[in-house]
C-alpha cells in the first residue's frame, strides 16, 4: 500500500506529460521500451554480453520514429474519419493494418539495419529477406490486439497499451533479426 502512492504519482506525472507534450513523451517511451525489449531479446537468446550496436539502433529508432510516426498517423486518421462515420473503428483498423503497418515495418527493418552501422545495400538485402515473414507475423499475431486497442481503449491511452504490445513485438522482431544475422554469418564463414 505504501508503494501505491508513489506509483500513482508517477503515473499521474506521465499522463500529464502525455497530455501536454504527446510526441516527446511517446518518443521517450518508445525509446525506453524498444531498448528494454532488445535487452530482453538478447537475454532470452542467452547472450553473455549485450550487443551495444543493436541496443543503440533500437533505442534510436524508438526515439526518432517510435513516438512521432504513430502519433501523427493516428491523429490524421482520427481527423479524416469523423466521429459519426459508420463503422469508423473498423476503418481505422483497416487503415492501420493495410496502410500503416506495411510502411512502418519497412521503415523499421531498414532503419534498424542502418542504425546498426550496415550499408544501404546490406539494409536492403536484410529488408528483402525479412519483410514478408515479419509483416505476415505482424498481421497474424497482432491484428486482434490492435483491433481491441482501437475499439475499446480511449485515444489518449492507446499509446500506453500499444507500448505494451510493441514491447512484445520488438522482442519477437529482435529474435527474428538475430536468427537471420546468425544465418548470414554462418553462410559467410563457409
Amino acid at each position: 500500500m505504501a508503494l501505491s502512492k508513489p506509483l500513482y504519482s508517477l503515473f499521474g506525472s506521465y499522463l500529464e506529460q502525455l497530455f501536454n507534450h504527446p510526441v516527446r513523451t511517446k518518443s521517450l517511451t518508445a525509446c525506453c521500451l524498444a531498448t528494454t525489449a532488445n535487452v530482453t531479446a538478447q537475454r532470452l537468446a542467452g547472450a553473455k554480453k549485450l550487443n551495444q550496436q543493436s541496443l543503440f539502433a533500437y533505442g534510436l529508432f524508438g526515439l526518432i520514429f517510435g513516438g512521432s510516426v504513430p502519433h501523427y498517423f493516428y491523429q490524421t486518421v482520427e481527423r479524416l474519419l469523423s466521429h459519426d462515420f459508420r463503422f469508423r473503428k473498423f476503418f481505422i483498423f483497416l487503415f492501420e493494418r493495410l496502410g500503416y503497418t506495411p510502411l512502418y515495418q519497412l521503415l523499421s527493418l531498414y532503419f534498424l539495419s542502418i542504425f546498426e552501422g550496415n550499408s544501404h545495400s546490406t539494409a536492403v538485402k536484410n529488408l528483402e529477406k525479412l519483410y514478408w515473414p515479419v509483416l505476415r507475423a505482424n498481421w497474424q499475431y497482432l491484428s486482434v490486439f490492435v483491433y481491441l486497442n482501437i475499439a475499446y481503449v480511449p485515444p489518449m491511452f492507446r499509446s500506453i497499451s500499444m507500448g505494451i504490445i510493441s514491447f512484445i513485438w520488438v522482442v519477437f522482431l529482435a529474435q527474428k533479426r538475430r536468427r537471420f544475422q546468425e544465418k548470414q554469418a554462418a553462410a559467410k564463414s563457409t
